[in-house]
């Protein structure tokens, strides 16, 4: 092999930023997860004070990632772990709202259970919301790792940067994109292939407004794609499926995409 390829190589692994690698990153996110929700994997804890020093474990945990990833050499770490530990009964009140949402809104979810459980939508929402986290206090690079691990496992995709509000549903899921600069109130529903996405992907829109904004008790149907970040989607409105939006719609509107379906009836042989 040419040896100028190998030394280039060479050169990439010397000067290559230290991050702690996707599994170890995704199995502190889970540890909370299940912390928080033992339906996910019953662990046994004989007192209070035995789950105070979970918590406090991974907060160490935390701290010991920050401090092996390059991207945060330079933040308070441990101002950052402090918020974060305080952070978790505010994060544990949002995730009890999405659970709330789907057994209120999914006929076929049964219990709270089967919810925290099974459902690939609280899955991500659930990574998501430690990600989102995370990225308010400014740590760079593993919130984005959090939550392509959760696309990788759901077919999910919400950068962390976006801002979503209580009672937040994906019914089934796959194929859902959120994008970085979505807005999204408060008791919203959406379906499976539903595209939040920026309209021009022109590096110079980076820190500009890309993606749509959605108000309170919006539903959106599988397969719509709404772009743009000035379009804003009205309170108490319904998006049907596979419709394409580029322009906001007032409150309490139905939008619907109509096709022409023809059925012909094949001669008897």
């Amino acid at each position: 092999m040419d040896q100028s390829f190998l030394k280039h190589i060479y050169e990439k692994h010397q000067n290559t930023e230290a991050v702690p690698s996707t599994k170890d990153i995704s199995s502190w996110a889970i540890k909370v997860i299940r912390l928080l929700y033992p339906e996910q994997a019953k662990e046994f804890f004989r007192s209070v004070d035995e789950i105070e020093g979970e918590f406090w474990n991974l907060g160490n945990e935390l701290k010991h990632l920050l401090e092996t990833t390059d991207q945060c050499k330079d933040c308070d770490i441990s101002k950052k772990v402090n918020v974060f530990n305080e952070s978790i009964p505010e994060l544990f009140r949002l995730l009890n709202t999405d659970v709330d949402a789907i057994l209120e809104g999914d006929p076929a979810a049964k219990s709270k259970f089967e919810i925290v459980r099974a459902y690939p939508g609280f899955y991500a929402i659930s990574i998501y919301r430690l990600a989102n986290l995370l990225h308010k206090l400014e740590v760079n690079l593993i919130p984005r790792i959090l939550t392509e691990f959760a696309h990788s496992r759901t077919g999910i995709d919400i950068h962390p940067g976006a801002e979503i509000g209580e009672y937040f549903f994906i019914d089934h899921g796959t194929g859902v994109v959120i994008g970085e600069t979505c807005i999204i109130g408060n008791h919203v529903k959406i379906y499976q292939g539903v595209t939040l996405g920026a309209l021009s992907v022109d590096k110079a829109l980076a820190n500009t407004k890309r993606h749509p904004t959605v108000n309170d008790n919006v539903v959106i149907y599988s397969g719509a794609t709404i772009l743009g970040g000035n379009t804003i989607i009205g309170e108490n409105s319904i998006i049907g499926g596979n419709v394409w939006l580029t322009k906001s719609v007032p409150a309490n509107s139905t939008v619907y995409h109509k096709p022409e379906i023809k059925v012909v009836e094949n001669e008897a042989v």
